[in-house]
C-alpha cells in the first residue's frame, strides 16, 4: 500500500474513533473529562493526519454534489455512463470505417482484380 492510501486510512480511522465518541456522549453514563479528552485528542490527530492528505484531488463536482445533499456516487455513475456513450461512438466509427473499406475494396476489385488479389495475398502473408 502506498503512503497516500495509508494516510488516508488514518484518516478514516480516525473520523470512525471520533464518531464513535460523540457517540458515547449520548449515554449519561461516562466520565465527561475523559470523554472530552479523547475527543479533543480524536480531533487533533485528524488534523495532523489530514496535513499529511494534500495530495488527494476531489473534483470539484463532487464537492458540489455533497453541498448539494447528494450521493457523490452519482459523479461516479455519470462519468462511467459518459464513459460507455464515447466508447459507443468511437466502435460505432470503426464500424463505419470497416465497411467503407469493404465498399472500397469491392470497387477496387471491379476496376483492378489482379492488384486487389495481390494485395490480400500479401496481407495474409503479413498476419500468418
Amino acid at each position: 500500500m502506498d503512503a497516500s492510501k495509508q494516510n488516508l486510512n488514518q484518516v478514516i480511522n480516525s473520523v470512525d474513533k471520533t464518531l464513535e465518541i460523540l457517540h458515547q456522549f449520548s449515554s449519561f453514563d461516562f466520565d465527561v473529562a475523559s470523554h472530552l479528552n479523547n475527543f479533543v485528542f480524536e480531533l487533533d490527530n485528524m488534523a495532523k493526519l489530514g496535513e499529511k492528505c494534500h495530495n488527494i484531488n476531489v473534483p470539484m463536482e463532487v464537492l458540489n454534489l455533497i453541498d448539494d445533499g447528494k450521493n457523490p456516487d452519482e459523479f461516479t455513475r455519470n462519468v462511467l455512463n459518459n464513459c460507455i456513450a464515447k466508447n459507443q461512438i468511437t466502435k460505432g466509427k470503426i464500424d463505419i470505417f470497416k465497411g467503407l473499406r469493404g465498399h472500397l475494396l469491392e470497387d477496387l476489385e471491379q476496376a483492378f482484380l489482379e492488384e486487389v488479389e495481390d494485395y490480400r495475398q500479401r496481407r495474409r502473408s503479413k498476419f500468418f
